[in-house]
């Protein structure tokens, strides 16, 4: 199946896991540790800086673990941040996929104000091409991604709060995360994604990166990665430039613990969110013990197909768990289906190239008793499966929402059976490093926002994972689908994968 814009609300998830060494502090810096490297072009070429372009001292590339391994850290394509700057202490920036503009008519408006069509048909043409060109997903592939999915909204968006996730996000983290384990610690992971083999898993992860991020104007789904590496502990090449290559991950190397560090880790966070989780990042920080950190992000926005208009926007009663509440309802008209299934009614309203389905449950039931039975995730996996539909004209009242969650992943991956990597008796890190085997995951956190208004959807998420017959049709029956009590939404793709899944038990205020 083709993913053309699998950029569905993406509402931006970034995971952060620290891994952190426990017991003995961190050895001291190895003597054939060099200071101030960054990558060259090409692989594996990481020439030592001049002294003039080396950064500050406590900036250094840890070191090869043994004269027979190769260079320490993968050296993707070098280039500077967005902002022009390249962040202290990087040894590798990733650089991602070109995405081909979607032609605006108003770039092609001529002297004579007119425009040049043949211009802009051809890059019309581009751009198509581009997309055909897309890696694509087999609905196979999709399939498998649900049961991890249904899990983890399960375990992460149960309770009376405002709560949301990216499944994807936490998907990707994990996968990394894959990469440097081994035996039952890995095992776990892959049990819980659903993969086979690391093989398997990795090559999935990779095709779903290509298939998602895209960048062309009309959409914004942007996926990131990042490494950041103890300057003092030596790390195996192979496994980090694995990883660099599997998920486009830029590496950095510094002193855990230090102001800059962590403010250097904070600012590529925002960076990729687009600042819609800064307060969050700003509570990321690296203890002096911490080994490696890996970070994923997820950046969305599209506007919907068709935009509310913000003179019908009028304040209305939620009826939240705590009581009514005036919130500013967005109000519309439109003809499309309505589902029905076990417990709840649905609908679905498009963005461009994506969408957003809202899921109301029925009275006497609220969202956390359809996350608990999987129903909602069952129903956004196969609509035509797990609800029945019929054609309506559909005055929806929608309320505008802004919703965060900051989580502590640590006990619900537990729970998902992922413990030996919380354990270190247990925990098997060896592709990571020699250097220590009292290796533990010390911090597990996932922040996510998804907003809407008249416009549309951004969002954002770290982990440090029609037709016209021809004969007149009936007239559809009205259905007033007004969200005025705790519902649950998802962010999906054109392959109906979820994004972001999401709780909404207290809109915005009037």
């Amino acid at each position: 199946m083709k993913i053309k814009r699998f950029c569905s609300l993406l509402m931006a998830a970034v995971m952060g896991l620290t891994m952190m060494g426990c017991g003995a502090g961190v050895p001291e810096e190895p003597e054939n540790s060099l200071s101030g490297l960054k990558a060259s072009v090409g692989p594996n070429a990481l020439p030592e800086l001049d002294p003039e372009e080396e950064p500050e001292a406590h900036w250094a590339r840890p070191s090869v673990a043994d004269e027979e391994e190769p260079e320490a850290h993968a050296a993707t394509s070098y280039a500077p941040t967005k902002s022009g700057t390249p962040i202290a202490g990087e040894i590798a920036k990733a650089v991602y996929p070109q995405t081909i503009p979607f032609p605006k008519e108003e770039n092609f408006i001529g002297d004579d104000r007119r425009i040049d069509m043949d211009a802009y048909y051809e890059a019309y043409g581009k751009w198509m091409d581009a997309e055909d060109a897309r890696p694509t997903l087999t609905e196979e592939e999709i399939r498998t991604l649900y049961p991890f999915f249904k899990n983890s909204a399960k375990q992460f968006l149960n309770g009376t709060e405002n709560r949301v996730c990216s499944p994807l996000n936490l998907y990707m983290a994990l996968s990394m995360l894959s990469g440097l384990t081994a035996g039952n610690s890995q095992a776990q992971i892959l049990r819980l994604l659903g993969a086979d083999t690391p093989e398997a898993l990795s090559e999935q992860a990779h095709r779903i990166w290509n298939a998602l991020y895209t960048d062309d104007g009309v959409s914004s789904t942007l996926l990131g990665s990042s490494l950041w590496l103890n300057e003092k502990i030596r790390f195996n090449a192979d496994t980090l430039k694995k990883i660099a290559e599997t998920f486009y991950a830029s590496s950095y190397a510094g002193k855990m613990g230090s102001p800059e560090f962590d403010a250097a880790l904070q600012a590529w966070l925002n960076e990729q969110t687009r600042g819609l989780l800064s307060e969050q990042a700003g509570g990321v920080k690296m203890a002096p013990e911490t080994l490696l950190a890996l970070a994923t992000t997820i950046y969305f926005k599209a506007k919907w197909a068709d935009e509310f208009s913000e003179i019908d926007t009028t304040p209305d009663t939620f009826h939240a768990v705590t009581g009514d509440r005036q919130a500013p309802f967005m109000r519309q008209t439109y003809r499309s289906a309505v589902y029905k299934g076990t417990g709840f009614t649905a609908v679905y309203k498009p963005l461009r190239d994506s969408g957003m389905w809202l899921i109301l449950p029925d009275k006497g039931k609220s969202p956390a008793d359809l996350l608990e039975n999987g129903a909602a995730v069952d129903f956004i996996s196969d609509p035509d499966k797990y609800g029945t539909s019929s054609n309506a004209e559909i005055a929806l009242s929608l309320p505008k929402f802004d919703v965060t969650s900051d989580l502590n992943l640590i006990d619900g991956l537990q729970a998902l059976g992922v413990t030996d990597v919380f354990d270190m008796a247990r925990s098997d890190f060896s592709p990571m490093t020699k250097d220590r085997d009292d290796i533990t995951i010390g911090q597990a956190k996932h922040a996510a926002r998804v907003k809407i208004d008249e416009e549309g959807c951004e969002a954002a998420a770290f982990t440090v994972m029609m037709a016209v017959g021809t004969a007149m049709p009936e007239p559809w029956p009205p259905v007033q689908f007004t969200l005025d009590r705790p519902f649950l939404f998802a962010v999906t793709g054109s392959a109906n994968v979820p994004l972001f899944v999401g709780a909404v038990q207290t809109p915005i205020d009037a």
